[in-house]
């Protein structure tokens, strides 16, 4: 099984704020949003919103696609190994 991509918030702190060395409270404060929400998105407990991913942008890391990219694979592959539900064709004719 291929291995899930690590989840954006991982990155947005391990490759912008820890070589950037800025605090959770101060990368909060300038990207407008109070620390507890960013701590949740940099541990894992919350997606990156794209509101959270515009801000991103205009603060001068990556693109808001470029997140809401990472995003979506990461909340992809999560579905993806969990168990769904048994699922049959929408079209009958097309199975």
């Amino acid at each position: 099984m291929m291995k899930s991509p690590p989840h954006p918030g991982e990155l947005l702190r391990e490759d912008v704020l820890v070589p950037l060395a800025l605090s959770v409270t101060e990368a909060a404060t300038r990207l407008g949003m109070s620390r507890v929400a960013l701590s949740r998105v940099l541990h894992g407990r919350a997606g990156i919103s794209p509101d959270l991913a515009v801000r991103l942008e205009r603060a001068g890391v990556s693109t808001a696609r470029a997140w809401l990219s990472m995003q979506a694979n990461y909340d992809l592959a999560q579905a993806m190994e969990r168990e769904q539900p048994p699922v049959r064709p929408l079209d009958p004719k097309a199975a």
